[in-house]
């Protein structure tokens, strides 16, 4: 867990094993896949780049890759750029495929992001009931990372590098691309299948791409988020932008912007995040206030976890820090 207030400055702990065959404890400056934590970074890429007038929120997919999106469900030409990033744009997840219900089969296979999107292409709609059509999916981030790299010439790993990873000096975060292993120190991560505890820690994870394939430590992350909502990497227009929410009906009480989760479970007291689950079982719980001044960061290495409970705490943490 990382911790950050202008009183306490930044603080790194751990409770419990980072390695459960060795005994490493964990201390706070684990490395982690940090999963769909993954997509505000990508929307600040986004963003930074409507800023710099090279793509516009409301232009449709279709204007960036003609012709990509035309199926009998499925039309790029009526999907927005602020629909994928709000997750708005009707469009399935990808995992959702066949292809993905098989946990193993695939864990040390590169897989392309384009693909990802194809695939999704080949699933039935989906449910268009919910307030603003809101429907959480991994292929809107792999297809806005398709967008960046058209619009760009670079990829939106190279892009997150240059445009976030250095200027912030984040020294411990990294796209692994094909890379299965994790930067030691490493935030071993398990899961429990017939009733046996399983160390799923490397894994291939370029399929995840634009929707979650960072890989980061609670002090990077917290360094990211306190700057993003301080104004350190968005102009204010677009950072409003990125602010402007709509119902999340998955989360009670939760709304969601572009890129970010918005939290208000203390009337007047807003904080903003983005929670993250790999296939590995990883996981990521943050918050940080509207103005970047404290922050929480808790990296997890079990997909087993009572996770009401540490979102409680995490909560009551961030509304008490200073």
């Amino acid at each position: 867990m990382t911790v950050k207030s202008p009183r306490c400055g930044v603080r790194n702990a751990g409770v419990g094993l980072a390695d459960l065959k060795t005994g490493r404890k964990v201390v706070g400056n684990e490395h982690s896949r940090i999963a769909s934590n993954t997509k505000t970074w990508v929307a600040t890429v986004v963003l930074q780049l409507v800023g710099e007038g090279k793509i516009k929120l409301d232009d449709s997919v279709d204007h960036y890759l003609p012709g990509l999106i035309r199926t009998q469900h499925y039309d790029g030409r009526k999907i927005t750029i602020r629909q994928l990033l709000q997750h708005t744009s009707g469009l399935p997840d990808y995992l959702d495929a066949p292809y993905w219900e098989d946990e193993l089969a695939h864990r040390w296979d590169h897989f392309e992001p384009l693909d990802t999107v194809l695939q999704a292409l080949t699933l039935p709609p989906t449910d268009n009931s919910t307030p603003h059509h809101f429907s959480y999916s991994n292929t809107n981030y792999n297809l806005a990372g398709l967008i960046v790299a058209k619009v760009t010439g670079r990829s939106i790993g190279t892009e997150i590098k240059e445009r976030i990873i250095k200027p912030l000096g984040l020294r411990h975060t990294s796209w692994p691309g094909d890379r299965t292993t994790l930067p030691e120190p490493d935030l071993r991560s398990y899961v429990e299948r017939s009733g046996k505890v399983l160390d799923w820690t490397e894994w291939n994870v370029s399929g995840s791409d634009a929707s979650g394939a960072l890989v980061s430590t609670g002090a990077d992350v917290t360094t990211f988020f306190t700057a993003l909502m301080s104004g350190k990497l968005l102009a204010p227009a677009e950072l409003a932008e990125m602010k402007k929410t709509v119902v999340d009906p998955e989360e009670r009480g939760g709304r969601y912007g572009l890129g970010v989760e918005r939290y208000e479970s203390t009337p007047g007291f807003v904080t903003w995040g983005h929670s993250g689950f790999m296939e590995t079982g990883h996981k990521l719980r943050n918050a940080v206030t509207d103005d970047g001044r404290r922050a929480v960061t808790l990296l997890i290495g079990s997909e087993e976890f009572k996770e009401e409970k540490v979102d409680s705490i995490l909560r009551e943490l961030i509304r008490d820090l200073r």
